[in-house]
């Protein structure tokens, strides 16, 4: 992720701000202009921490913040929505060259680092704020979502059905600044330890060809 909020609106792409008064310091972030072709991928899967960081890893993804999506609420801040006080999941918003990677790719990479099986949590987080959730931008990121969750039902790769979300994207509020790149700027916390590294070990197991370089020497 590139460093300060400012910098981001100059160099990546053209971002507008239509609420910055918030509690909390959290941002409404709308993307009216994406600069040469990128597009854009929304997905709750869990702590926002651990899927940040693994699709930080992945070649194309050129930025991923961390927020709050799929809720009614406005402002909503860090601790609202971790003790379930808002409709608002945890979620990443991801800037990608699609020419790099696909929006499928991107899809594969999601079920595959977290468990959609689960309904309302994920592994030690409980509640709807951490409900498994891809925000379709569009009718074909829709019927890509849906076709691939139908592919892992048939497959029988996991015991019990999928239970992702499938909604249309609506708001993205990005979370406070300290909750952007926590996975590189606390490594010794427990559950970054614990609970992050392993979503981060099933990226590169799995997907070894998307990792960007300055990461596949990282333990």
């Amino acid at each position: 992720m590139q460093g300060l909020y400012s910098i981001l609106i100059s160099v990546v792409f053209n971002l507008s701000i239509s609420s910055c008064a918030t509690e909390g310091d959290t941002k409404l972030v709308t993307f009216d202009v994406l600069q040469d072709g990128d597009a854009i991928a929304t997905f709750a899967g869990g702590c926002f921490w651990c899927t940040e960081a693994v699709f930080e890893r992945v070649q194309g993804v050129k930025d991923v913040y961390s927020g709050y999506t799929g809720g009614k609420e406005d402002n909503p801040t860090y601790s609202q929505v971790s003790y379930g006080n808002t409709t608002h999941a945890e979620a990443i918003q991801i800037v990608f060259d699609p020419k790099v990677v696909s929006y499928q790719e991107l899809l594969d990479i999601f079920f595959a680092t977290h468990d959609p099986t689960q309904l309302n949590r994920q592994g030690p987080d409980r509640g709807a704020q951490y409900r498994t959730a891809a925000y379709y931008h569009s009718n074909d990121q829709k019927i890509a979502i849906e076709a691939t969750i139908k592919k892992i039902d048939a497959s029988g790769t996991f015991t019990d059905k999928v239970v992702t979300q499938v909604e249309a994207y609506s708001k993205f509020w990005m979370a406070e600044d300290y909750h952007q790149d926590y996975y590189e700027l606390n490594p010794g916390n427990p559950y970054i330890i614990q609970v992050a590294i392993p979503k981060v070990k099933k990226l590169k197991k799995y997907f070894p060809g998307k990792i960007k370089a300055k990461y596949k020497a990282e333990k």
